[in-house]
């Protein structure tokens, strides 16, 4: 059997693999992880997929508990801000696209909408929601989708069903110690030390880490958590890394934590604003705003895409700490190699468009537990490892290039680039037949990777990618259950705007 397991580094991925083994398997396995008291963490990753609250849930964790400790903040959506004409925005909300007489309200919107009215405000209640900066949840906890809350216990991502409507933002430094405490209460075992090298067997399997203060530490499986840099399983095992950078061409960033002027002006919702090289982050967190800038230095240098950042978040605050970060743009072609695992940064990396970089952690760790394996190694256990984190990422890789495949804006040479690069096998085919219909589950990136059509939709109609019709049949249908839907929409959404607390006052309430 296998009976150790050895996570080298910490940060998210590190603390998030150990405390959900030590969930999983508790006292059946020992857990280690080795963390480098000098390595600075990246700290990009403080939005998340709504699917997180498996992970949390998974644990035992209640949210009034940790997120306060954790800056926390609620996520109904994303903001997209100047992607298409400066002053324009749009939602892409965690809210399902409701279905009149077989046809997506999105058709019926295309056939009877008003198009004086954008389509995120005519066909999400999660709109108006973030309009208004409201919280998910009552003064008294309940959310405002009642059928949609209670525990999950010990499920994962494959047993999603509903679409939850909010997601997280948190101070992702806080989360790794909230999740140390959780894991080493719990029995695992937290040596601060630096890997000075790491040891390899007559076959070439990782055999043992060796330590400054600690001396070797041996296991039986490795897991490397050691970011960008891929200590394990690309400095020390050789795998390949295959680059993204073709068809997402941006590779830095540079981030500010930015105090924010009135406390209780807290949007529950990440805004994505488009830059002339690139795009801003804006995550609200409950004492503070997360900021940073991603772009392509092909066409900004880091100094001048620090002053268009400051200049964007934090005009006259030149006291603020930027912080640089060059990002590896691409996955491995296989993350798990020999008994070694890479799971967070080390693993796979996409830029932070879409908040993908928690989503994929938690896939990782929850594809490993289903494919854990013993003395035997079995090769394909670890192919199919392999294959499901590589689709996860692959399909992600595609949803984000849509994004700027599908903007309407050309006024910077990054954004002329953006309509000419080359784009992943199978986006042209979807895109071609976005122009005549809306994307469907059969119609999207085949295999799991997070995002459903509607997300998809959501994207290309926002962007102002939109069929040249509405689907012909609808011309021959009543029309009236669609409207009075519309109608229904619009009422419920003024009921939850009336009722809701706003974000910052249910946080303040639970923060005490």
């Amino acid at each position: 059997m296998i009976r150790s397991v050895v996570i080298v580094g910490g940060g998210t991925a590190g603390w998030m693999t150990a405390s959900y083994l030590m969930a999983a398997f508790g006292d059946r396995i020992d857990v280690t992880l080795v963390e480098s008291p000098q390595v600075k963490r990246i700290g990009v990753g403080e939005a998340t997929f709504s699917t997180v609250r498996h992970f949390f849930d998974y644990l035992g964790l209640d949210e009034a508990d940790w997120l306060p400790k954790c800056a926390g903040g609620y996520k109904l959506a994303i903001r997209f801000e100047n992607w298409s004409k400066a002053g324009e925005y749009f939602y892409h909300p965690f809210e399902r696209l409701r279905v009149v007489d077989g046809f997506s309200i999105a058709d019926w919107w295309l056939e009877l909408g008003d198009r004086s009215k954008p389509f995120d405000r005519s066909c999400f209640i999660t709109s108006a929601l973030c309009e208004a900066k409201r919280s998910p949840r009552m003064r008294d906890g309940s959310l405002f989708a009642s059928e949609l809350d209670g525990p999950l216990g010990r499920s994962t991502l494959a047993e999603q069903r509903a679409q939850f409507p909010y997601a997280y933002h948190f101070d992702a430094d806080e989360v790794a110690r909230y999740l140390a405490d959780f894991s080493v209460k719990r029995g695992a075992r937290h040596i601060l030390d630096n890997v000075q090298h790491v040891a390899q067997d007559e076959r070439g399997w990782i055999s043992h880490v060796r330590t400054e203060a600690h001396g070797e530490i041996a296991g039986d499986l490795f897991i490397d958590c050691t970011g960008f840099r891929g200590m394990l399983i690309n400095q020390t095992l050789g795998t390949e890394f295959q680059s993204f950078e073709d068809v997402l061409p941006n590779n830095r960033a540079v981030a500010l934590r930015v105090p924010r002027e009135q406390a209780t002006d807290m949007s529950p919702y990440t805004t994505a604003t488009a830059m002339s090289a690139g795009w801003m982050w804006t995550i609200p967190l409950f004492r503070r705003n997360g900021t940073g800038y991603v772009y392509s230095d092909q066409f900004i240098s880091p100094e001048e895409a620090e002053r268009e950042l400051r200049q964007a978040a934090a005009p006259g605050q030149e006291d603020l700490q930027a912080n640089h970060i060059r990002m590896r743009i691409g996955r491995n072609r296989d993350s798990w190699v020999k008994n070694c695992v890479a799971i967070g940064l080390s693993s796979a990396f996409v830029e932070p468009l879409e908040s993908t970089g928690i989503f994929f952690i938690q896939h990782a760790i929850e594809q490993l537990v289903k494919h854990f394996p013993d003395q035997r190694w079995d090769s394909e256990q670890i192919a199919a490892y392999n294959t499901r984190v590589a689709n996860a990422v692959d399909g992600v890789k595609e949803f984000l290039v849509l994004h700027y495949k599908s903007a309407q804006r050309d006024d910077t040479p990054y954004w002329k680039e953006a309509k000419t690069r080359a784009m992943p096998a199978g986006l042209r085919e979807k895109l071609d037949l976005a122009r005549s219909r809306l994307l469907d589950e059969e119609t999207i990136y085949p295999y799991f990777h997070g995002f459903e059509s509607y997300s998809w939709n959501a994207m290309n109609l926002g962007l102002g990618h939109l069929p040249r019709t509405a689907p012909p049949a609808l011309k021959h249908l009543d029309p009236s259950n669609a409207l009075a839907e519309f109608a229904r929409i619009r009422s419920q959404a003024e009921e939850m705007v009336a009722a809701l607390p706003s974000c910052y006052e249910y946080l303040a309430g639970i923060n005490g």
